[in-house]
């Protein structure tokens, strides 16, 4: 479990020490580059901030990483494995190639064999891999200010549509709808229980949530509606600081969540979301609770509405709600998910530091903090 895992500091320390001691142990990825390394990788040494560390190859890749061509890390489990050690040689000749079953077969392999080597040492399939790789490519080019057709050549889509159609999966619509200078931008944040998706104004962040949510589009097109079509690709101020903030509580280090938010909603609505907000890390409540809470102790129903409403995931805690019997309620972003996130809070009331702000007003966007819900527009 991630609690378990060695602290941030001690990490950090390995890692500009270039300790072998957790050499296939512990993995770092960096933010600043995309790029995951070993602990003992020669290259230089990125800033604490910038450092995520991982306990296995496959979370680094789920999290949207890409491995590093000083230190290999991916080699090891490749040494030991002639079919992984083929196709990966194979993946970097061709890394924008649209890699099939078809594929791996042409090239003498069983697929059983290989699906299973490769969900054994990296958590998931040789094709997610190269998937997961073609994607991140395009979305970075397209966020770099390139071309669609580009950004397309380099997530390895022969077909313009096919490269649409998974675009939109993600944001809900096609490259060619986004604004050059669009007043809300859309950009990536890994963590290690997948990558997040985050929409900020310069001023606000809107929406951060988990790549694989299914109301992640109609949000999206919401959001997009709201701001007149002016979306775009790209990292603000928000999002930079947003990215610190999970860091800091992945790692343990603090569960305190200070990027300034914008979420649209009833005043109903609002009430709720900063009641979640004053639920301490390493706690939970029941929609009964928030109910008495707010001073209408029949609303638990309407309750578990605007709780699902949220589209702020973890910084607005959902995810601490849990149903009156004490067992876990749905969660947009998976109940796996949720119990880890649960597990991950245990440290935060374990070692008696609550480390969660909470905003002094219960009226959202009195307190003039930017830690209150309600914002400006999305054209602040």
């Amino acid at each position: 479990m991630l609690f378990d895992f060695p602290d941030h500091e001690t990490l950090y320390r390995a890692l500009i020490e270039r300790d072998p001691g957790y050499d296939g142990q512990a993995y770092v990825c960096v933010s600043s580059t995309g790029i995951f390394c070993r602990l003992t990788c020669p290259a230089r040494k990125p800033l604490p901030e910038n450092c995520t560390f991982r306990a296995t190859i496959g979370d680094c890749i789920e999290a949207g990483f890409r491995p590093c061509k000083r230190c290999h890390p991916m080699q090891a489990a490749a040494a030991n494995d002639p079919t992984i050690k083929d196709l990966l040689r194979a993946l970097d000749a061709q890394p924008g190639r649209r890699w099939s079953e078809r594929d791996v077969i042409r090239m003498g392999h069983d697929l059983s064999t290989v699906r299973r080597s490769f969900k054994r040492h990296f958590g998931m399939t040789f094709l997610e891999i190269a998937r997961q790789r073609r994607l991140r490519e395009g979305f970075e080019t397209l966020a770099d200010g390139g071309k669609v057709v580009t950004a397309q050549h380099e997530a390895g889509f022969d077909s313009p549509s096919a490269f649409r159609a998974a675009f939109a999966r993600i944001l809900g619509c096609a490259p060619r709808d986004l604004s050059k200078d669009g007043l809300l931008r859309a950009s990536w944040i890994e963590t290690p229980l997948g990558d997040m998706i985050a929409v900020a104004s310069q001023t606000h962040l809107h929406l951060l949530e988990f790549v694989d949510r299914k109301a992640l589009p109609n949000a999206l097109k919401k959001l997009r509606a709201g701001a007149k079509g002016s979306l775009g690709i790209g990292r603000t101020d928000p999002v930079e600081q947003a990215q610190v903030e999970l860091n800091a509580f992945f790692t343990g280090r603090s569960a305190r969540f200070d990027t300034p938010l914008h979420q649209e909603g009833s005043a109903f609505t609002h009430e709720v979301w900063s009641q979640l907000r004053r639920i301490p890390a390493g706690h939970t409540r029941s929609y009964t609770d928030i109910a008495m809470a707010i001073g209408k102790p029949f609303s638990a129903r309407a309750v578990a509405r605007a709780n699902g409403a949220n589209t702020i995931a973890l910084m607005v805690p959902c995810h601490r709600v849990i149903g009156a019997d004490g067992a876990l309620t749905g969660y947009g972003g998976g109940l796996w998910r949720k119990q880890r996130l649960l597990e991950i809070e245990r440290q935060y009331r374990l070692d008696g530091h609550d480390r969660t702000p909470a905003c002094s007003e219960q009226t959202p966007g009195r307190c003039g903090q930017p830690v209150c819900i309600k914002g400006p527009s999305p054209s602040a």
